[in-house]
């Protein structure tokens, strides 16, 4: 049985990805297709509070922890200890543990209390079991005109399902900004607007 295989298995039966798999997901060439400081350099600036959900080893969550500098903060959330211990030792050797925090989640609530300026759910919103009350938590958390960057990955998130995604969000209260390119993926930048 070959990875591909296991993750199509788990996300047909909204399982999580495997902290197991972190190091063939994310790994030393994810840099080259999914530039953290590229892809948001245009929405996260110094000084602010940023959460990337479902943070798995913490790919994003270094490369926004440079965005923010010394100022800003990261919250790094994710719902296994295993990835947020990777996330950890990470950020401890690239000299960022000052501004990123870790938090452990449960599958029904993120549970962080900060208003936040930008939120990060990258290939994950697809794992979540339920999407309209993920979305209310977050617009919950965000501050007015904050931004939620969401991505899903073409391989195992369709168009059909993507439009389901934005039209709960839409009902809640987001209003889609962009529409950004993102390799392999699917995406939307929303805004709270109120």
């Amino acid at each position: 049985m070959n990875i591909e295989h296991v993750c199509n298995s788990l996300i047909e039966k909204k399982i999580v990805c495997p902290w197991q798999l972190a190091p063939v997901i994310d790994n030393r060439l994810r840099p080259f297709v999914h530039n953290p400081q590229k892809i948001f350099a245009p929405y996260v600036a110094k000084g602010m509070t940023v959460l990337d959900v479902g943070c798995g080893a913490g790919f994003a969550s270094l490369g926004l922890a440079k965005l923010v500098g010394e100022e800003g903060l990261v919250i790094a959330a994710d719902l296994q200890s295993k990835m947020l211990c990777m996330v950890k030792e990470r950020a401890m050797r690239a000299g960022l543990s000052d501004r990123i925090r870790i938090h452990l989640c449960t599958p029904n609530r993120i549970g962080v209390r900060e208003e936040l300026d930008f939120v990060v759910a990258f290939f994950m919103v697809h794992e979540v079991p339920d999407v309209r009350a993920f979305l209310e938590e977050i617009y919950a958390l965000l501050k007015t005109g904050g931004r939620f960057f969401i991505t899903e990955p073409k391989i195992h998130v369709g168009l059909k399902a993507f439009q389901q995604i934005l039209r709960k969000a839409q009902v809640i209260g987001f209003e889609i900004a962009e529409r950004p390119s993102v390799i392999f993926g699917r995406t939307v930048l929303l805004v709270k607007s109120m």
